[in-house]
């Protein structure tokens, strides 16, 4: 149990990092000695020391010895960064348990296997559904190609995301409001479809204070937007809007809003509406690990259709609105009951008045036990 508390450390720190770290994984490191903790670190950002670096700077001589518990394999390569694995074996470690092995081919085992061969003891598996979990958006980038897409929604009891005028404005209360912030500043993108544009204007930043805002994406296949929507207005540095658009765009038009400061035009000009497999496939090989879809249910049905949504969270707000609302998955239609889509690891929380539901798409286990997927 011990040593699980000093892996459950190791992960809890990791999650500090949620939404700062890609195109790399939330990593944290305990190093622990003679029954207690000299040393803790997790990978702050992309760019900077990784997790088992300030755990060892940390620790300093106490490392010689010590136990290494690391939520994912030490990396083996040079990146923007040395290698850790050879951080770990020049401080004298004497044992490295690790959650999960990196599903990076550049990694894979191999930082495990130059542990081995410095003598270092290595174990694996420990708390690996946790840490598995935990870097479900990396794991996916780097094993399908695909960003992982968590798809929210507020809609009322009686499953409207509006009113039939189109007024949206509140579904649910404050504190589920806030939930949505939250989801923005964990998320690499936040994507939208033109339909949401044009009704909400949205400006789809992250309002809470050291919020980070998230690349907004917009599917807008014929370039309908207007220019003076809010998503397309720079908010802070990294800001950037990016316009998914196809063949139904005038080129005049493609080119007046690929000029914009912060914005990009995707162009798919071989189809009449935007292939979302392949715009899925660009915004990963961006290194953008997890999109936040925000409807509408036009987009999101479609996304479901296809199967590219692997999650979604859905407040439920106790009031009714009845009429001809829009619905949360507009653009999906079975025609059979023994079609519908099954959920999975159902979770439900209140916040404040409305109840939050949140599942997994489709059967089976999500997440290995250990090793990579």
């Amino acid at each position: 149990m011990a040593e699980e508390n000093y892996m459950r450390r190791a992960l809890d720190l990791a999650a500090r990092a949620r939404g700062r770290t890609s195109p790399n994984p939330m990593v944290g490191c305990v190093v622990a000695s003679g029954g207690a903790v000299v040393g803790e670190g997790f990978h702050q950002k992309a760019g900077e020391p990784h997790a088992e670096i300030l755990a060892l700077r940390a620790a300093g001589a106490r490392a010689a010895g010590a136990d290494g518990y690391v939520t994912l394999e030490p990396c083996a390569h040079f990146g923007r960064t040395p290698p850790c694995c050879d951080a770990l074996i020049a401080a004298g470690v004497r044992r490295v348990v690790c959650a999960m092995t990196d599903p990076n081919p550049l990694v894979a085992g191999k930082g495990l296997c130059r542990l081995r061969a410095a003598g270092i003891a290595v174990e694996t598996g420990m708390l690996a559904t946790e840490a598995a979990r935990l870097n479900e958006a990396f794991i996916k980038t780097m094993t399908r190609g695909l960003p992982f897409v968590l798809y929210k929604s507020a809609m009322t009891l009686d499953g409207k995301i509006s009113a039939a005028s189109g007024d949206a404005r509140w579904v649910s209360g404050p504190s589920a409001r806030r939930r949505a912030h939250e989801l923005r500043a964990y998320h690499d993108a936040v994507m939208v479809g033109s339909g949401t544009l044009r009704q909400d204007d949205p400006a789809l930043t992250c309002r809470l204070p050291g919020g980070r805002d998230p690349v907004r994406i917009i599917v807008d296949g014929g370039l309908s937007v207007s220019d003076d929507a809010q998503a397309l207005i720079p908010r802070s540095p990294a800001s950037l809007c990016v316009l998914a658009a196809s063949a139904r765009a005038p080129a005049d038009r493609r080119a007046a809003l690929g000029a914009r400061s912060g914005v990009e035009v995707w162009p798919y000009s071989e189809t009449e509406h935007v292939p979302l497999p392949e715009l899925m496939r660009d915004i990963a090989r961006r290194g953008w690990n997890s999109v936040l879809l925000e409807g509408g249910g036009e987009l999101a049905g479609h996304m479901l259709a296809a199967g590219l949504i692997d999650k979604v969270e859905f407040i439920i707000a106790p009031k009714f609105i009845g009429g001809a609302g829009a619905s949360p998955l507009q653009g999906l239609s079975l025609a059979r009951m023994a079609d519908a889509i099954p959920l999975r690891d159902l979770e439900t929380e209140f916040i404040g008045p409305d109840l939050k539901i949140s599942a997994y798409i489709g059967p089976g286990a999500p997440l290995p036990e250990s090793g990579p997927l």
